[in-house]
């Protein structure tokens, strides 16, 4: 009997503590896949941000190269055009008669 006691108690203290850092190892992996797959997400969100950005940038530049290559008169009469004219209201005359 003494054997099989032996032999309970060794799986005892080998085999829990194994058993238990199994389970431990397995949570801390599931929670790195978790966090990896989260960066990933992220990382995909920035790119497509930059993407944007990327895309804004080289239409500003066209326009850029645009207005250097460009003789600037037809440049400068666009400006004007897309200028509003501004009007000011009518200023009111005031007579000696209407202050007093």
């Amino acid at each position: 009997m003494g054997g099989v006691t032996a032999v309970f108690l060794a799986m005892i203290i080998i085999g829990l503590p194994t058993l238990m850092l199994t389970m431990a190892f397995n949570r801390f992996f599931k929670f790195r896949e978790k966090k990896l797959e989260v960066e990933a997400l992220h990382a995909a969100e920035k790119a497509a941000q930059y993407a944007s950005r990327s895309h804004e940038l080289e239409q500003r530049v066209r326009v850029l190269e645009q207005i250097v290559t460009d003789g600037g008169a037809q440049t400068a009469a666009q400006i004007e055009a897309l200028r509003e004219p501004r009007r000011r209201p009518p200023r009111k005359s005031t007579t000696v008669e209407e202050i007093g």
